[in-house]
């Protein structure tokens, strides 16, 4: 029997797994799909941090997991032999106004109060990057980026080398983690006779521009990913309401002529993969973590809409703590019981 069974093999899955068999359990990852075929395959991989003001838990929380990302993908890949496509790239975003260059400067002081000194948030003025109507661009060195389908195989892998099992099909146990995305939501709403969260569609595209080491680039909405591995990624819509969740449509084709306006490089670059998913979005807009309420052994572990791979690490460690060792250190925003109340 396994200590721990979870089901959904996307990146929460997936990284509580690798985990908790680093604690020594015994872990079957249940997925009819296999590993990263939901929102998890998606082609964009930006680890972006929040604002550091206002400051608050779930901003507490992201910082940590962020600053944990570079060991935990170094080990990750030390354990599979697999690349992550894991870089400490960090940031651009260029600033419109004058209003958005003054707030970015005086949100520096507290960057270096809530970050500590190893990370930088400033405004500069660089020539790589979009054009930006000041001339100003806030850059920071907390953001980093990876490669999710990369990530997702080399986790895969890892768990494989660690003794870990993933299987399409297994019996219920418990304990059960459920990390079963934009459907598990759905579920979990019906259960609980309430709104818990839902799917939001998001399209992507990935180019064969090689622009390895560059900082990423947060501009008009878009992010625009230098992957290691000389693509690069661009993404994504953001869609309430749809009918074919993994079809592409103009919506992808307007968002990468807009991709081109902003980068002239990728004008005439082809377009390598076009891609559609759903992420899953909590009530909150928060990762929803903790106990199934009102069922015993089972905890859920969903919702990371848009910061998913960067929140992984710091999910991870925090529902091991909580499956495994019964301490529950889940910030209030993030919790299942509070979400409830």
């Amino acid at each position: 029997m396994a200590d721990l069974t979870i089901r959904g093999a996307g990146i929460f899955g997936l990284s509580i797994a690798f985990t908790a068999l680093g604690r020594g359990a015994r872990v079957t990852v249940v997925d009819p799909h296999g590993p990263g075929a939901g929102s998890s395959g998606g082609l964009v991989g930006a680890l972006q941090p929040h604002t550091p003001d206002p400051w608050n838990d779930k901003k507490q929380f992201q910082l940590e997991s962020l600053i944990s990302a570079r060991g935990f993908w170094a080990s990750v890949e030390a354990v599979s032999g697999l690349d992550t496509g894991y870089g400490a790239v960090g940031r651009l975003m260029p600033l419109k106004t004058d209003r958005e260059v003054d707030l970015a400067r005086a949100r520096q002081d507290a960057a270096r109060l809530r970050w500590g000194k190893d990370y930088i948030w400033e405004v500069i003025e660089t020539a790589d990057a979009p054009p930006s109507p000041t001339g100003f661009y806030l850059h920071d060195t907390l953001s980093a980026i990876l490669n999710p389908r990369r990530a997702c195989a080399s986790l895969t892998r890892a768990i494989e080398v660690l003794g870990g099992t993933i299987t399409d099909a297994a019996p219920d146990t418990t304990p059960t983690l459920w990390a079963t995305g934009w459907q598990g939501l759905e579920n979990l709403s019906r259960d609980l006779g309430r709104p818990m969260g839902n799917g939001v569609k998001g399209q992507a595209a990935l180019f064969a521009h090689d622009a390895a080491g560059m900082p990423q680039i947060y501009a008009e909405g878009l992010h625009l990913i230098p992957h290691l591995d000389g693509t690069f990624a661009v993404g994504s819509t953001s869609e309430r309401d749809f009918d074919a969740p993994e079809t592409t449509d103009g919506q992808l084709e307007e968002l990468i002529a807009r991709a081109r306006d902003l980068v002239p490089a990728l004008d005439g670059a082809e377009v390598l993969t076009r891609w559609a998913g759903v992420r899953p979005r909590a009530r909150s807009r928060a990762p929803l973590l903790g106990p199934w309420p009102g069922r015993a052994g089972h905890f859920l572990a969903n919702g990371g809409f848009k910061i998913g791979f960067g929140m992984a690490p710091k999910v991870a460690e925090v529902m091991v703590d909580l499956v495994l060792e019964g301490r529950d250190e889940i910030p209030a925003e993030f919790h299942s019981a509070a979400a409830v109340a």
